[in-house]
């Protein structure tokens, strides 16, 4: 009995290893490590323990929620693992020990919300299985898109599965100006589970075996193909369209930016970008998010003002805008005689860097770890960017992550993206993935983007997901190449996600017929 026992733990052991370790491979596939190709196989040890579990085999799996959870956690964990780059937070004045406190809350908390996706998806699973592998297959893709969209419509969002094809695989990509990035989320779900279904059913040796790794292959092959067909589409431009447009990288250190030196070291700076960018015949320049750190009322008494009146192009520039007693980090358009006359408004905040959650039960715990002031504000949600080249489609950091807010943008005429970030307070890993996000939105969109970032990486990409440039990481560089405003609208931009409410609905009326 008791060897039983040993017995049955060892194999529970076994089972949430397994399952770690499988979230850990689909963390690898973003940066650094940016291998790819797990994450067509990392879903699949998880699928077979819910099959496992669903078909009370003997001896039985453990209960699926908490393997789910550990394979959440581990995805998440590792692929957003960048969030300790925050400490030490000296550069908001945090003390060491209260920042290590702050840092480890976060990147606990951030893979525990990643873990109770994947543990409502796995709970869904076995309360909806029929038996059936080919319905276990349409539901298990379906509630996961269905998720993801109801994870990315909330404040805290990052780690779709369709950012763990990018920048690598541009051709899968491509799925995403169908039906923006759940398309290719449903293809890597789907693989996976036709693949774990194939695993379980030789070890049975039933009929389905060869049928299942035929679909799966299929299906990969086929949303490649469908991939590659777009991707291979050429980017007709006119040369009449063509706006050479100039950014400046500033590499400000975040422990000095909001200080007078850090100021006086961004003015010069920036003021000093322009000058150079304007003398290559720039038609505009973009600078990052909250480059030059102060009130958009006092930007005129800036040299960088007098530098835009003097050589009169125009100049995109992250700065601070009022409203009430608080203020909106945002970008605002500066035309070559100074006037301001457009802005946008962050509306994706970036929880305990930018605001408070649940400020009224956090406020005074979070104000006793750190002196955190609370009191920047989101901008709306479906703002309107309109410059002297008509609407453009603008992303402020963390905002790259939400690809509904640039399709709405692109729907309304935007026709070209701008992303303005400051990544200092990160790591390089981060900055890649934030890169590999503006891939992902570029895509969809079709459109051209331009990238202007602090300390890295800033960057040119066409419609294609091609990085015609990237800067290197912590240097001051500034970089012009000409781009091309589209007006084309792809199915997502039209549509928008259409393809996750058909799975549901399929899923939901193959469910019933099954009964």
């Amino acid at each position: 009995m008791i060897k039983l026992g040993q017995q049955k733990i060892s194999k529970s052991i076994k089972y949430y290893t397994l399952s770690f370790i499988s979230g850990i491979f689909m963390g690898t596939t973003v940066a650094p490590i940016g291998a790819w190709l797990l994450a067509w196989i990392a879903l699949v040890p998880l699928w077979i323990l819910i099959i496992k579990y669903t078909s009370k085999t003997d001896p039985p799996a453990p209960r699926p929620l908490p393997l789910a959870l550990i394979w959440g956690i581990g995805y998440h964990g590792v692929a957003l693992s960048w969030i300790t780059g925050i400490h030490p937070m000296d550069w908001l004045g945090v003390p060491w020990l209260p920042s290590l406190t702050i840092t480890l809350l976060c990147w606990a908390f951030i893979s525990l919300w990643g873990g109770i996706l994947v543990s409502v998806w796995a709970a869904l699973m076995v309360r909806l299985d029929r038996g059936n592998p080919w319905l276990r297959v349409l539901i298990g893709t379906a509630i996961w898109c269905g998720l993801e969209s109801l994870w990315s419509a909330g404040p805290l969002w990052w780690s779709s599965l369709a950012y763990t094809q990018s920048p690598q695989n541009l051709v899968i990509l491509h799925l995403g100006q169908l039906s923006g990035p759940n398309a290719v989320t449903a293809v890597i779900v789907a693989f996976n589970g036709l693949i774990a279904e194939y695993l379980t059913h030789r070890r049975k040796g039933a009929k389905e075996e060869r049928i299942t790794i035929y679909s799966a292959l299929s299906l990969f092959i086929l949303a490649h193909l469908i991939g590659f067909i777009l991707y291979s589409q050429p980017l007709t431009e006119g040369a009449n369209t063509a706006i050479k447009i100039g950014v400046i990288q500033g590499n400000i250190p975040n422990k000095i930016k909001v200080l007078p030196e850090g100021l006086r070291r961004a003015i010069t700076g920036y003021t000093e970008g322009y000058l150079n960018l304007t003398n290559q015949e720039v038609k505009a320049v973009l600078i990052p998010e909250a480059a030059i750190p102060i009130f958009s009322r006092d930007l005129s008494q800036t040299p960088f003002l007098a530098a835009i009146r003097e050589k009169g192009v125009i100049a995109w520039i992250g700065a601070f805008g009022e409203q009430g007693s608080s203020y909106t980090n945002s970008l605002f358009t500066v035309l070559g005689n100074g006037a301001i006359t457009g802005r946008y408004d962050k509306s994706k905040l970036v929880p305990l860097g930018e605001y408070i959650p649940f400020e009224n039960i956090l406020g005074g715990i979070i104000q006793r770890l750190s002196p955190l002031e609370a009191h920047q504000v989101p901008g709306k949600a479906k703002q309107i960017f309109d410059t002297p080249f008509g609407k453009v489609i603008i992303g402020i950091c963390y905002e790259s992550a939400f690809a509904e807010n640039f399709r709405y943008q692109a729907s309304m005429g935007g026709k070209f993206m701008l992303s303005s970030s400051n990544d200092a307070h990160y790591t390089a890993a981060m900055a890649n993935q934030h890169h590999a996000q503006d891939i992902m939105r570029a895509i969809e969109t079709d459109r051209w983007a331009v990238r202007a970032t602090n300390t890295g990486y800033s960057a040119f990409i066409n419609p294609h997901g091609q990085t015609l440039w990237k800067s290197a990481y912590n240097t001051y560089e500034t970089h012009a190449e000409t781009i091309y405003p589209r007006q084309t609208q792809t199915l997502y931009v039209r549509w928008g996600d259409w393809l996750t409410p058909l799975l549901l609905t399929l899923s939901a009326m193959a469910w019933f017929m099954a009964k």
